[in-house]
């Protein structure tokens, strides 16, 4: 069983990575500028990148802290929503290590390649955790008896 503060630092840390991430990604793909000599789309990208950098490692720490009460105990002994609690568990060690080995490659084919499979393992990360989520909060309304039917 996850603690309060396990559940409220693993959202939070996941949250604020997905979403620098995000804007990360926006800056650098979807944006352009009308300067030739910049080296970024936008002027706070590069703090972006800062920040994605600073706060995913707070995401690693809380993956590894609800590990041990949360994520084995499921794999093991089973849990209503363990589909979707190892579909994204699996996507975990890839995510963190594209994420690392990307910053270290320095040859542009292997880091756009380690990028790319950066993102689709982030992506399907989070869409695998907020399913697990969505689950998770489906089970406990049951649990209290709101989905039961109404005479």
């Amino acid at each position: 069983m996850m603690s309060r503060a396990q559940i409220v630092f693993l959202h939070v840390s996941i949250a604020a990575v997905a979403a620098t991430g995000c804007a990360l990604a926006f800056m650098k793909y979807a944006m352009t500028t009308g300067d030739p000599f910049a080296v970024a789309n936008h002027p706070w990208q590069p703090h972006m990148l800062s920040a994605h950098v600073l706060v995913a490692p707070l995401a690693v720490f809380a993956f590894g802290w609800t590990f041990a009460n949360h994520i084995w105990p499921a794999v093991v002994n089973g849990a209503p929503n363990r589909g979707s609690g190892i579909a994204a568990m699996l996507l975990i060690a890839p995510m963190v290590a594209t994420g690392y080995l990307m910053q270290i490659a320095t040859e542009e084919t292997t880091r756009h390649a380690f990028a790319v499979a950066h993102w689709i393992c982030s992506g399907a990360f989070v869409v695998g955790y907020l399913v697990h989520l969505r689950s998770a909060a489906r089970k406990r309304r049951v649990e209290r008896g709101a989905d039961a039917p109404h005479s």
